[in-house]
């Protein structure tokens, strides 16, 4: 099987790696010196457990043409790089190329093949002039939802914490066989991969904390574990995810499992940074629109309030120009 990895940092890289060891015809699609690194030395990936291994992937390249067509093309870039790429994935495609959307958030298709009375509803927050949908068709679309963490510890080296599930699911609820293919494929990769009639609800599950607790650890700078612990954060976070809990409700999801559950399980991860604060930390874009806003959207949508959810969204979409302005007036001081 021919799979491309759209952007293969540190998850993508994990993925990317074990596929490629494991037989799979892979393209990684990256760039500057992590690029450079995997082209001359292969991409390394240590494991949890301090095991290593070399991957050589196929091609590695920042060309999407120059990868030709794919069977599998899984995008592993941030929710905001989407748009700015979309237009290049059909280079990707042949008539039947499967396109896994592997970012965090609320997806660009989440009202395609969805059936209730939103059907056909764009989510402007993560997909705003529709460019997206426009260069990845429904019919091509696998909804996946990423529960490890890895990172690069330095260019072509990925470094793999825990975690080791990427849930599948089409997101019209049906077990195809192009998907079991894709999950058979994963698992022979060393993955879990469980096929989901709701993917919805598990994109919920995930998201549900991290409504909370990313957008406020980027303002803090604190861990989950301090969030949870802190009387004033922690009741913060519980009511932005009541908030998200009543719009999840009103579009048909079941949590399965209690607002306090989900806290405690967050509080148990220990002193561990959130991506949106280890974005904040290293001057990058945050996924604030795809895990904040779209959710506050979906709000406005069903008709329910979310005073928290918008203000706390307000706060960091704030911080995030302040830093690009500091950043250019920095940049031009240098000349």
């Amino acid at each position: 099987m021919k799979i491309c990895i759209v952007g293969a940092g540190a998850i993508g890289g994990y993925l990317g790696a074990k596929l490629a060891t494991s037989g799979a015809e892979v393209t990684l699609i990256a760039r500057g010196a992590h690029l450079e690194a995997i082209r001359s030395q292969g991409l390394k990936l240590i494991m949890a457990d301090g095991s290593s291994q070399v991957a050589i992937p196929k091609l590695a390249t920042n060309n999407l043409e120059e990868a030709g067509a794919q069977d599998v093309v899984i995008l592993t870039v941030k929710a905001q790089s989407l748009p700015a790429i979309a237009p290049s994935l059909p280079a990707l495609y042949h008539p039947e190329t499967m396109v896994v959307t592997a970012q965090n958030g609320i997806p660009w298709w989440y009202f395609r093949k969805h059936g209730g009375e939103y059907e056909g509803t764009s989510i402007r927050s993560v997909d705003p002039d529709g460019i997206v949908e426009a260069n990845i068709k429904a019919d091509r679309a696998i909804g996946c939802v990423i529960y490890p963490a890895a990172e690069i510890v330095e260019p072509g080296v990925i470094k793999h914490i825990e975690g080791d599930r990427f849930t599948l699911g089409e997101i019209d609820g049906s077990k195809s066989d192009r998907i079991q293919t894709l999950a058979q494929v994963l698992k022979q990769a060393g993955f879990k991969a469980p096929i989901r009639n709701q993917i919805r609800t598990d994109i919920w599950v995930k998201l549900w904390g991290n409504v909370a607790f990313n957008p406020i650890s980027a303002l803090t700078r604190a861990t989950l574990e301090e969030i949870c612990q802190y009387h004033l954060t922690r009741e913060l976070a519980r009511e932005m995810m009541s908030e998200a809990q009543a719009i999840a409700e009103k579009l048909g999801i079941d949590f399965g499992i209690t607002l306090e559950q989900r806290i405690n399980g967050a509080e148990k991860v220990g002193a561990h940074k959130t991506s949106m604060l280890q974005d904040i930390e290293a001057n990058r874009p945050t996924e604030i629109d795809a895990i904040v806003g779209a959710v506050a959207e979906l709000g406005r949508l069903t008709g329910i309030p979310t005073p928290y959810i918008n203000a706390i969204y307000a706060s960091v979409k704030l911080l995030e120009m302040n830093r690009r302005d500091a950043e250019g007036a920095e940049k031009e001081k240098r000349g």
